[in-house]
């Protein structure tokens, strides 16, 4: 690949953005990356590991001159973030986004971005349970997407650009509308996690099942529970405080589903279980198809990934 952006700027350095860095480092996607965290400490991990070209103490030093602005933090603070970078963005420059609700985002940092600077939403949909400047990898991407999901008056060619980057660190790439992004992540990533959040609180719960049986007797099934409900929760409190309404939608619709399995094992209906558990399993099969799984033994956690 040859160079998008002369400078791209990632402000807050986590799991995506220093993923991102490796993943573009990996493509020579950029000419030089700086980066800015609010933490003194993650900024000091940074430079320890080389994560970035430069390294900024503030997020208009980092933002100053860039190409191509990322904002890598927590959906509720973006509009803070964009409000205090407004002033140095460079004009003809994109500021672009990576959190997992969109009309939150567009409504909170749209209105700080001034006249010549393009806004081009995005949310790539990777990532793991692990947080922090030192859990990312060049590898995220890779046949993973990434939506684009531009806002009116979205410049095509920055578009295109920002395509390519993301293209270029190994994204496949699809556009979407924002409330129509809401709720399709509401039903494959923000409901599943609050559900497994829950079926692990519950555990917890259970005083007769005790910790070391939890830990110790846990199939597949729960494992899996445990690897969601071990994310980011900062992110994930902000997730469901900026996504309310699908994502309650998305509850209501599940809610309905299990009171109507409850019946059915109830009045011992095997037919419709049988039924409905053919239907949902054709579901996982078209995820391994899609190549966004495996569907190898142990969920492929054989894999050395970091």
């Amino acid at each position: 690949m040859s160079q998008v952006y002369d400078r791209v700027a990632l402000i807050g350095l986590g799991l995506i953005a220093s993923s991102m860095f490796w993943a573009i480092k990996r493509a020579g996607l950029a000419g030089e990356v700086t980066g800015y965290a609010r933490s003194e400490a993650t900024r000091d991990t940074a430079r320890r590991i080389g994560l970035c070209d430069r390294v900024c103490d503030t997020a208009q030093e980092a933002v100053e001159g860039a190409d191509l602005v990322v904002l890598c933090v927590p959906v509720g603070a973006m509009g803070a973030v964009a409000k205090d970078i407004t002033s140095v963005l460079k004009p003809g420059a994109t500021v672009t986004d990576v959190g997992s609700v969109k009309r939150h985002v567009i409504q909170a940092v749209g209105p700080e971005i001034p006249e010549g600077v393009h806004f081009i939403p995005a949310h790539p949909l990777a990532g793991t349970e692990h947080s922090g400047p030192e859990s990312g990898f060049a590898e995220l991407f890779d046949n993973r997407w990434c939506l684009l999901v531009p806002v009116d008056g979205s410049d095509p060619d920055a578009i295109a650009r920002l395509r390519a980057l993301w293209e270029g660190m190994g994204s496949n790439v699809d556009e979407m509308d924002a409330d129509h992004h809401d709720l399709v992540l509401a039903v494959t990533s923000h409901a599943p996690h609050l559900i497994a959040y829950t079926m692990v609180g519950v555990a917890d719960d259970l005083r007769r099942v005790t910790d070391t049986e939890v830990i110790k007797y846990s199939a597949a099934g729960f494992r899996d529970f445990t690897r969601i409900a071990a994310s980011d929760p900062t992110m994930w409190r902000d997730v469901f405080l900026t996504n309310k309404d699908a994502t309650l939608e998305i509850l209501g619709r599940f809610t309905e589903e299990l009171f109507a399995l409850q019946r059915a094992i109830r009045t011992g209906d095997g037919e419709q279980l049988f039924d409905y558990f053919t239907r949902t399993r054709a579901i996982r099969r078209g995820i391994i198809d899609a190549g966004q799984d495996t569907d190898a033994p142990d969920f492929g956690r054989g894999k050395t990934t970091p």
